[in-house]
């Protein structure tokens, strides 16, 4: 299942134990990017079901954590 991949993404990254650099670097694969694309192009045009819908709002809610925790990551860059 396509967002049990992103969580996984997400959970191997920080599981590798990660730097401040890291987190700034941090890059979805191109499957996972794909797939949202997907997901926006069919909300926009045909709709999307129940299901599809929360797969996307918790990508969407991924993008936001990490967005937030690249900004803390360089933050802690530029003091250290």
């Amino acid at each position: 299942m396509p967002i049990t991949r992103a969580y996984e993404e997400i959970i191997d990254f920080i599981a590798a134990g990660v730097r401040s650099s890291d987190v700034v670097a941090f890059r979805p694969s191109a499957e996972s990017k794909a797939r949202v694309a997907d997901l926006i192009y069919r909300e926009k045009t045909n709709g999307l079901s129940a299901e599809e819908t929360a797969e996307l709002h918790h990508y969407l809610q991924l993008e936001h954590l990490m967005r937030l925790a690249k900004a803390r990551a360089r933050a802690h860059l530029a003091h250290e």
